[in-house]
């Protein structure tokens, strides 16, 4: 019976890890439509997010079953309530992407990101799909050091975003209020993406430990 259990908490970890996947293609594919002005993927990406919704009602119906049913306790019923937690978390990633997805879709035939802010949001969309892609890992392996590791380098992200408003904020900024709005609001989708990431990896130390990485820092 115990084995069956584990082999279902199995099973719903299998399926964060596929949620995460789904949320790199949306990120990924936000950002290319974000930077070249293509309608279409921007479409694309605001469409495929139900998918990601179902996916999420499935992990909490399967959740929701395993605390009905097996009543866990201890490590396992940690590990229930983490993953519930996860999956919200990785539906907001997704729902993030859709919102970088709609501000491309709203400046088209226009790029949304002008010539002055491109290097800078280039750069934090790398960094946080390259988030994405880590923590996808990190639920797949459960792997605590690289969990620790993902939120030390989340620096990074918040060095971009005070990179960004400086940028806004210089005399030479010459392109006016709108693509100011669009790229502050781009900035924080961003920024918010990779937040979630290190909160997901958080809770996977927390599963395998027992302990939050940031009390025991």
């Amino acid at each position: 019976m115990r084995d069956q259990f584990h082999d279902q908490l199995d099973s719903v970890f299998g399926d964060l890890a596929a949620i995460c996947r789904q949320v790199e293609t949306a990120v990924s594919q936000a950002t290319k439509a974000l930077m070249t002005g293509d309608v279409i993927l921007a479409e694309q990406v605001i469409s495929a997010d139900a998918e990601i919704d179902r996916a999420r009602e499935r992990v909490e119906e399967s959740s929701f079953n395993l605390l009905s049913l097996q009543q866990p306790v201890a490590g396992d019923l940690r590990t229930v309530v983490a993953a519930l937690r996860m999956v919200s978390e990785l539906e907001r990633m997704g729902d993030l992407s859709v919102h970088v997805a709609k501000i491309a879709r709203l400046r088209v035939p226009e790029i949304a990101v002008p010539e002055a802010a491109r290097e800078t949001m280039q750069r934090m969309a790398v960094v946080a799909e390259d988030m994405v892609v880590r923590v996808s890992q990190i639920i797949t392996t459960r792997d605590v050091e690289a969990a620790i590791a993902l939120g030390r380098d989340d620096e990074e992200m918040d060095q971009l975003r005070r990179t960004s408003f400086a940028e806004l904020l210089s005399d030479d900024w010459a392109d006016g209020v709108e693509a100011a709005v669009d790229i502050a609001l781009l900035g924080r989708y961003y920024e918010r993406i990779a937040d979630h990431a290190v909160s997901v990896a958080n809770r996977v130390v927390f599963v395998v430990t027992g302990e939050s990485p940031r009390a025991a820092s």
